[in-house]
């Protein structure tokens, strides 16, 4: 096995390093709290589905909770100016241009599920946590709020030029 030179050593020990510090600096902010208690409660008819989808109040309790706990990394009112989470306003945008209506609302109902369980669980990649998990400080409700907030903000797809 070839021997690494001292410089080559600091280095790897320096991206180790690194690796543990981003992990360990990425943790959900145990102190946000999300007041959901003038919204619907939540059943199981709710199904797979945002269930505040189209609620106003929801979609305000929603920017709130988005500013406490998300936007230092997708930025303020999800205004993506080069943060380094992706623009959470572009979630859908491959679903609006789906013309059978009733194949877009499974895209959106499959995106909804796809961003409670990325806030929930978080984002890992190769032990370096991109995005803590919030399941033990958002409910599923204040989640589905930031959902609902995201959905009043997005941004329309740009259509396809046919050629």
């Amino acid at each position: 096995m070839p021997k690494l030179t001292l410089s080559a050593r600091l280095v790897a020990i320096g991206l180790l390093l690194g690796a543990r510090l981003a992990s360990a600096n990425e943790v959900a902010d145990t102190r946000i709290v999300v007041d959901t208690s003038t919204l619907p409660a939540i059943t199981g008819a709710a199904g797979d589905a945002n269930p505040y989808r189209g609620n106003s109040r929801a979609a305000d309790i929603g920017r709130q909770a988005f500013n406490q706990a998300c936007a230092r990394c997708h930025g303020p009112d999800g205004d993506n100016k080069g943060q380094v989470g992706p623009d959470l306003l572009k979630l859908d945008r491959g679903c609006s241009r789906i013309a059978d209506p009733a194949i877009r609302e499974m895209c959106i109902v499959d995106n909804d599920q796809y961003f409670l369980k990325s806030v929930q669980d978080g984002k890992t990649r190769v032990g370096v946590v991109h995005m803590p998990a919030w399941k033990d400080v958002l409910p599923p409700a204040a989640i589905w709020t930031i959902r609902s907030f995201l959905e009043s903000r997005a941004r329309p797809a740009t259509p396809v030029q046919s050629r």
